[in-house]
């Protein structure tokens, strides 16, 4: 069993990540108050989601793997790096123009719960 100081400094890194708003945070912030508290709680939901998909393919040994199998952490390695840069190049290939003040458009609930990007 871990010792009290582990557990204690272990909980105040959560309750500190807790605390802090980062991009999921401001993001919900946005959503509601462009579109309401339903946009909001579809976005709560969907990030929510994608949380627990995570939390469950590491309790399953995911992360396990990915430390032994060499090829295995290579092909979610090169797969993230493909996904980042086709982000990136439709970013760059849309051609419009964003204003740092501008309102998020308005989106369908469905589109608020599986995507995270203001387009």
């Amino acid at each position: 069993m871990p010792a009290l100081s582990t557990i204690v400094v272990f909980l105040l890194a959560g309750l500190g990540i807790l605390l802090i708003p980062g991009p999921a945070v401001l993001y919900i912030v946005t959503r509601s108050m462009a579109q309401g508290k339903r946009a909001g709680l579809a976005s709560v939901g969907g990030i929510e989601t994608a949380n627990l998909v995570h939390l469950i393919a590491a309790a399953l040994g995911l992360s396990a793997l990915l430390m032994t199998s060499a090829l295995a952490f290579s092909v979610v390695k090169y797969l993230g790096a493909a996904y980042l840069i086709s982000l990136g190049s439709y970013t760059l290939l849309r051609r419009t123009r964003h204003s740092a003040l501008s309102t998020p458009t308005s989106q369908r609930l469905s589109q608020l719960f599986t995507k995270m990007e203001d387009s």
